[in-house]
């Protein structure tokens, strides 16, 4: 347990807390899954600085601090954790009738061409932020546009909540409109002096964001990987096998590659701190080659329902003689809801059409140390633990009028979580704190 320290700054809440402390897909649940139905999680200078029963941690915090107490219908986790979102398509969220590359032209690429404008930029910024919060998302894997205005308001807004955000400036020099296409050298340069300017700046981290393969030519996608690798650190970030479609084009495209993964490799885009969204029609020789460089996987479960792409299989990624890092995404705005809650109730359906069958105390972890995992920050996010920062997030556990009568009949803390993760949304979030300090709270109205 840390050392005492100064009361002045020191946050503290009570309620039964649930945390993990390893890989629950690989080790078990048994020895991996932590809860404690009656914890204190106390924190100072943006980190986690104790953790533990509720009787031993009162008598350890510093004279005089004040403990926020949530009460037994609720539950403290890590905060969540979105590792693939587009916020400039916050304002197309539920746009109608199209499959994939359809729905880039009609929606996707009309919607991002006013972003050039930082203004709006700014605006939408702020709206997607204030939903996150609202959502328990603490920390995403953002697509910004092709402006660098874009990427600038994103994180200057991110950076005014103290929430550790990574994002990037969408670099893409064909088969897009004219008014969101770069060049090659242009992508380069406008993404290094961003990666200079934000890159570790506070909690900000740059990603390097070559939109998919289709929109980047050759020779923008050698400079990408020259840029990767020359600012190590960084992330890299990009969609794969995401519809039939696509991987057809991009065979077409690239005539040359194995597959479309392999379009990827060849341009040095694969390694740690490599996130792909989907994945969905990945070969087992494209799952191993994930799993050997260390590339991670989004899935975007209600994305990829939404725009009818296919079922991904988290059973399948996981497999334990080469297990794939994946994490969850929410993909808005082919996702449907910023709610992790919701995204879990959907990667448990999409689980259950595959033959599989996705167990809550999975689920949780899936979207906390397990996307933390994959974006290699278990060591910071995702977990509750002394020396962890401080990003937390409260569910009530009666939210709705329906949940409420439904946990009557709750037995324990695994049908507990399986009712929220079903049931649950946005109204579920008590409150949301980020780096110690309370970004959120639900308004006093219980059922708003």
């Amino acid at each position: 347990m840390a050392a005492k320290t100064k009361a002045a700054g020191t946050t503290a809440i009570r309620g039964p807390v649930l945390t993990y402390t390893g890989d629950a897909f690989l080790e078990g649940l048994e020895s991996t899954m932590r809860y404690e139905p009656d914890a204190i999680v106390a924190m100072s200078g943006g980190k986690i600085t104790h953790f533990g029963p509720a009787r031993k941690v009162r008598t350890q915090l510093p004279p005089g601090t004040k403990i926020r107490e949530y009460g037994k219908d609720t539950i403290i986790l890590a905060g969540f954790i979105d590792c693939h979102v587009h916020y400039p398509q916050t304002q197309i969220i539920g746009a109608y009738g199209e499959q994939l590359i359809d729905w880039l032209n009609k929606y996707t690429f009309v919607a991002e061409q006013q972003f050039a404008k930082k203004p709006h930029a700014r605006e939408v910024a702020k709206v997607f932020l204030k939903e996150c919060l609202r959502a328990g998302t603490t920390t995403a894997t953002v697509y910004c546009t092709v402006h660098p205005q874009s990427v600038d308001a994103f994180f200057e807004e991110s950076e005014a909540l103290g929430m550790r955000m990574i994002a990037g400036k969408i670099m893409m020099d064909r088969n897009a409109p004219e008014a969101l296409t770069d060049t090659p050298k242009k992508g380069y340069d406008e993404s290094k002096a961003l990666i200079k300017k934000w890159h570790d700046n506070g909690r900000q981290l740059y990603c390097v964001t070559p939109r998919f393969a289709p929109t980047s030519s050759p020779e923008q996608m050698e400079m990408t990987g020259a840029l990767w690798a020359e600012h190590p650190g960084t992330y890299l970030q990009s969609h794969v096998s995401e519809n039939r479609g696509e991987v057809a084009w991009v065979k077409e495209l690239y005539p040359k590659r194995k597959g479309y993964l392999d379009t990827y490799d060849h341009y040095k885009q694969l390694g740690p701190r490599a996130i792909y969204g989907h994945g969905i029609w990945l070969t087992e020789e494209e799952l191993k080659r994930c799993h050997e460089t260390g590339t991670a996987i989004a899935h975007c479960p209600t994305s990829n329902e939404f725009l009818g792409s296919g079922l991904f299989n988290l059973k399948n990624a996981k497999k334990a003689e080469r297990p794939v890092r994946v994490g969850l995404a929410t993909d808005l705005g082919a996702g449907t809801s910023f709610s992790i809650l919701q995204t879990l109730n959907e990667t448990y359906k999409v689980a259950q059409l595959n033959g599989n069958k996705l167990s809550a105390g999975h689920a949780f972890y899936f979207a906390s140390r397990g996307t933390a995992q994959a974006l290699y920050l278990e060591d910071k996010i995702g977990s509750i633990a002394a020396g962890m920062e401080a990003d937390v997030v409260v569910l009530d556990l009666k939210s709705t009028p329906i949940i409420e009568y439904r946990m009557r009949y709750c037995k324990d803390i695994e049908e507990a979580l399986f009712i929220q993760m079903t049931m649950g949304d946005d109204r579920a979030v008590l409150a949301t704190y980020v780096a110690g300090r309370l970004a959120y709270s639900r308004p006093a109205q219980k059922y708003a």
